[in-house]
């Protein structure tokens, strides 16, 4: 089927071709006025100004949209969520308000050990549902494409089952789905004492059913104080890494201790919550020949009362950032990545095209589609979020709250 979206107030992120954008090169934003789109099979086959749309495409489809002035952007690529997950935890959310840390609701039960524990007791079958029905919401706010990590189980039989239920979801969604697996994401209680017990489960039972059923895009550890040590990630990196699975890993969220240099020795793909960063960590992140991103989470640093991720001093570093949501029960339980958008901007100084371009090109690349997804390129899927009537492109985080996605396409067909 071929469609031709007419009359585009401003088509935004258009780039002939695609590549990670570092540093100064976040805030250049291609764009062109009074523009259409042509679609064919759910690809972006043309683009340009209303003005020589005759002269390119003569005879015109039969299906033809008016975008009637709106912005039209590519939809936002999130890089790192937990959308697969059981129940909520407010009653956790009510203990940060009273005054305990992350560590200290952690410590006594809460956190990831109490999602792992509603999400063995529930059924497979249940949690694809739940996890359904948030892809479905955050679709409509211009997700198209999203990285969901498992991490909740904490069993071989718990993790499994969250793969593959992120393994269904990339099957019926036509959201763009990677997975990743998470197995390291906390000690479970009975191997406290007994790390090492827990990282031979990790590589020897875990990892080979999920090479064999191909369940994961990618492999994360939580490299932090009082969860897995930056010798403890390597070594569960490499045992995926010799199943095919790439690093993404979670480091410096409270405390720099090393992840950074580990992940680099990696090459992993992105390094992400870098809330906690020395002037050595923000060097080695500017570091050229690493090539990876900066995936930062506002909404997680947010809902924590944590300083914001630097990124001003990132961006001038030189790094590649990316944004994402976190969207999890426990530090972060929001999607809404326009809410992201526009928490950078006012929290952490991104201009709009540097938080938009994080969400969209740089997003797709931290999650390995950077080919496909992320700005408006022939040859890549027609992912378009369609804007209610605004001023400009800076509206967009400024009026924080208020949604603006008036129409949402993803692979070339409108969401109904």
């Amino acid at each position: 089927m071929t469609t031709l979206i007419s009359n585009i107030g401003q088509l935004i992120g258009t780039r002939a071709e695609s590549q990670v954008l570092r540093g100064k090169e976040l805030g250049e934003m291609p764009n062109i006025s009074n523009a259409f789109i042509l679609v064919e099979d759910g690809i972006i086959v043309d683009y340009g100004k209303m003005e020589v749309l005759g002269l390119k495409i003569p005879k015109l489809p039969k299906k033809i949209m008016d975008a009637a002035g709106c912005f039209v952007l590519p939809c936002w690529c999130d890089s790192h969520s937990h959308i697969v997950f059981a129940g909520s935890r407010e009653n956790e959310f009510v203990d940060k308000i009273n005054g305990l840390t992350y560590a200290e609701i952690a410590a006594k039960g809460g956190g990831i050990l109490n999602s792992a524990e509603k999400l063995n007791e529930v059924s497979e079958a249940a949690l694809f549902n739940e996890a359904w029905k948030r892809i479905e919401a955050v679709s409509r706010l211009g997700t198209a494409a999203i990285e969901i990590k498992s991490g909740y189980g904490l069993t071989v039989a718990g993790e499994l089952k969250m793969l593959r239920v992120i393994k269904k979801l990339k099957e019926k969604s036509a959201v763009t789905i990677k997975a990743t697996f998470l197995g390291a994401h906390a000690y479970p209680l009975e191997f406290m004492d007994n790390h090492q017990g827990y990282i031979d489960l990790i590589i020897e039972e875990m990892l080979p059913v999920i090479a064999s059923e191909k369940l994961a895009d990618y492999i994360d550890v939580f490299c932090e104080t009082g969860f897995f040590s930056p010798e403890e990630t390597a070594i569960i990196c490499r045992a995926g890494m010799a199943y095919g699975l790439k690093p993404k890993l979670h480091v410096n969220q409270l405390h720099s201790i090393g992840g950074i240099k580990t992940g680099q020795k990696l090459n992993a793909v992105s390094l992400d919550h870098l809330e906690t960063l020395t002037g050595e960590d923000i060097e080695l992140l500017s570091n050229d020949q690493w090539g990876g991103l900066c995936t930062l989470l506002p909404t997680a640093a947010f809902f924590l009362h944590m300083p914001f991720p630097p990124a001003r001093k990132l961006i001038d570093a030189g790094c590649a950032i990316a944004l994402a949501t976190d969207y999890n029960p426990g530090s972060s339980p929001s999607g809404n990545m326009n809410l992201v958008i526009a928490m950078s901007c006012i929290q952490m100084r991104l201009l709009p095209e540097e938080a938009i371009n994080a969400a969209t090109i740089n997003g797709a690349w931290a999650m390995g589609a950077g080919d496909q997804l992320g700005s408006i390129t022939i040859g890549k899927k027609a992912n378009l979020i369609f804007t209610k009537p605004i001023p400009s492109l800076a509206y967009i985080p400024y009026s924080f709250g208020t949604n603006l996605v008036d129409k949402v396409m993803i692979n070339g067909a409108l969401l109904s």
